[in-house]
């Protein structure tokens, strides 16, 4: 049984593979040259500087050099999808067609075959989920010493939370395809679920999952611990209580180019208040969201496979 699976299998888990392949192909020669670049230019003394100016040139120029292949990681987050959705397409395809009324006239029960062939699903997906973590975990490691990993094209491809989204498309499929027997029409629907529910999580719901932390500081002074690998969540001008001011500074800011948080500060500084109130998710939050994120993306995956697996069982005639 578990032989005949596999071979049902080996084309998706073949497509799986060579995804992981070219994705190696790009990364491990630019990965290679990051790190290279990373140690060359003594990158780790810089880490925690924020006053030095030679600290701030060479992490800039380090920065725009790789930032075309930084880009790249947003787009990585639609791999997970994508090989769940594969990998869920041979169970469909036998419920479509029908094969499966062959196997169960021989010596194998319904449950052992549905057991069976989900298993070697699941067993596929969570191999991809951690070749795909290691490798683009290693990958961005200059990038996450020097800015973080709170940034969503980083979240989500690091930690844990791309077990929990392999899982989640591959369930999504099985559920669908289960009660469509339409193997096609349910990759693409599925496909398209997936996404529309990681965008929502990844702009709406990931920043409320564990509270923010707030800050009002001086534009004169030094930023708030932990607010230089943060994820910002929302940041203006204020009192010194945090109070916004009210008055528009809309004009200054036309008159300043930069990043908002040099911006921000010197037009408050012509006001005469000088504060900024920002409200972040901390680095010391990865983790915790991590496992929110994780947990709720598995929980749904698994229940949707239990659900796939028991209307196999007891409705598929």
């Amino acid at each position: 049984m578990i032989w005949v699976g596999l071979r049902q299998q080996r084309t998706e888990t073949l497509v799986a593979a060579g995804i992981l392949i070219l994705l190696a192909v790009l990364l491990v020669p630019t990965g290679l040259q990051m790190t290279s670049a990373y140690h060359h230019d003594n990158l780790s003394s810089c880490l925690g500087d924020t006053t030095s100016f030679a600290c701030g040139a060479s992490i800039r120029s380090f920065m725009s050099r790789f930032a075309a292949i930084g880009a790249l990681t947003s787009w990585l987050t639609l791999l997970p999808g994508l090989v769940g959705v594969l990998l869920a397409a041979p169970f469909v395809l036998e419920i479509e067609n029908g094969t499966y009324r062959l196997a169960w006239t021989q010596s194998i029960t319904r449950g052992r075959w549905v057991v069976g062939k989900l298993a070697i699903a699941l067993c596929g997906s969570i191999l991809f989920s951690l070749a795909f973590t290691l490798l683009v975990t290693w990958w961005r490691t200059p990038f996450t010493r020097l800015e973080g990993r709170m940034d969503t094209s980083v979240f989500d491809s690091e930690g844990i939370v791309v077990f929990g989204y392999t899982l989640f498309a591959l369930g999504l499929v099985l559920a669908i395809g289960i009660l469509w027997r339409r193997a096609v029409p349910a990759l693409l629907v599925g496909f398209g679920l997936y996404i529309v529910t990681r965008v929502f999580v990844d702009t709406w719901l990931r920043q409320r999952l564990v509270t923010p932390v707030s800050a009002t500081w001086s534009s004169a002074g030094p930023e708030p611990a932990g607010l230089g690998r943060a994820w910002v969540l929302s940041e203006w001008p204020s009192d010194k209580l945090g109070h916004a001011i009210p008055s528009p500074i809309g004009p200054c800011i036309g008159s300043f180019g930069g990043h908002a948080k040099a911006i921000i500060p010197n037009c408050v500084a012509r006001r005469g208040e000088g504060f900024t109130h920002t409200v972040f998710q901390p680095a010391s939050h990865f983790w915790p969201i991590q496992l929110i994120e994780t947990g709720m993306f598995g929980g749904i995956a698994l229940a949707l496979v239990a659900f796939a697996a028991w209307w196999t069982h007891e409705r598929v005639a």
